[in-house]
C-alpha cells in the first residue's frame, strides 16, 4: 500500500533544458541581428528605397565659381568638394581680396620687425570672403602669432617667403574651418613686405 500513492504522483518534467537551449539560442540570434543592424546604420548605408542615401548640400556651404558665361561648368568631370586646391580648380574664376590692415610682428631672431599686407584668393563664391571678414580679429591673431614665430634670415630668402605664404594660407583656413565651419582660401599673397 504504500506504492499507492506514488503511482499517483505525476512524473518528473523532461525538456527543462531544452526550453533553456531554445530562449538562449534565441536571444543569439536576438542579438546578432542587432548588431548587424546597428552595423549597417553606422555605416550609413541608408539602404531604404534599396540604393544608398543621397547626400545632404548644405545651402549656405559656398560654391566653386565657374569661369564660363551663366555659371555653367566648362571642364570636364564633376568640381572638386571641400577645400579645393589650386590643381583642381582649372575651370573655376578665383576672386581675390585684398586684407585692408596691414600686419606688424617682432621677428624671433632680430631685434627687427616684420610689416606685410596680405590678400587672399579662392575659387569659391563670395561666402568665403564673407566669412574672413566675419572672422578678421582671429584671423588677425593667428596671422601674427605665425609672423612672430619667423626668423630674419629665413624670410631673406625667396624659399622662406614662399614657405610663409603656404603657412599662411593653410592658418587661415584652419580659423575659418573652426569659426565659419569652412576655409576655401587657395593662396595668400603678399601686397606689401618690409623687413627691418
Amino acid at each position: 500500500m504504500s506504492d499507492a500513492p506514488a503511482a499517483d504522483a505525476a512524473p518528473p518534467k523532461k525538456g527543462g533544458k531544452m526550453k533553456k537551449m531554445i530562449v538562449m539560442a534565441v536571444a543569439v540570434l536576438g542579438l546578432l541581428g542587432g548588431g548587424v543592424a546597428g552595423g549597417v546604420y553606422a555605416a550609413g548605408s541608408g539602404m531604404v528605397g534599396g540604393g544608398h542615401a543621397a547626400e545632404k548640400e548644405d545651402p549656405d556651404r559656398p560654391k566653386l565659381v565657374p569661369k564660363g558665361e551663366h555659371g555653367e561648368h566648362e571642364g570636364s568631370g564633376p568640381p572638386p568638394k571641400g577645400d579645393a586646391s589650386p590643381e583642381d580648380t582649372g575651370d573655376y574664376k578665383a576672386t581675390y581680396y585684398a586684407m585692408e590692415t596691414p600686419f606688424t610682428a617682432n621677428l624671433s631672431d632680430a631685434d627687427g620687425f616684420l610689416q606685410i599686407g596680405l590678400g587672399v584668393s579662392t575659387y569659391y563664391d563670395e561666402k568665403v570672403i564673407e566669412n574672413l571678414k566675419e572672422n578678421d580679429m582671429p584671423v588677425r591673431s593667428a596671422v601674427l602669432l605665425v609672423l612672430a614665430e619667423q626668423s630674419a634670415e629665413a624670410l631673406a630668402e625667396p624659399e622662406g617667403k614662399k614657405h610663409l605664404q603656404k603657412v599662411l594660407t593653410q592658418t587661415v583656413n584652419q580659423v575659418l574651418r573652426e569659426k565659419a565651419g569652412f576655409g576655401g582660401i587657395d593662396d595668400v599673397y603678399f601686397t606689401s613686405f618690409v623687413m627691418q
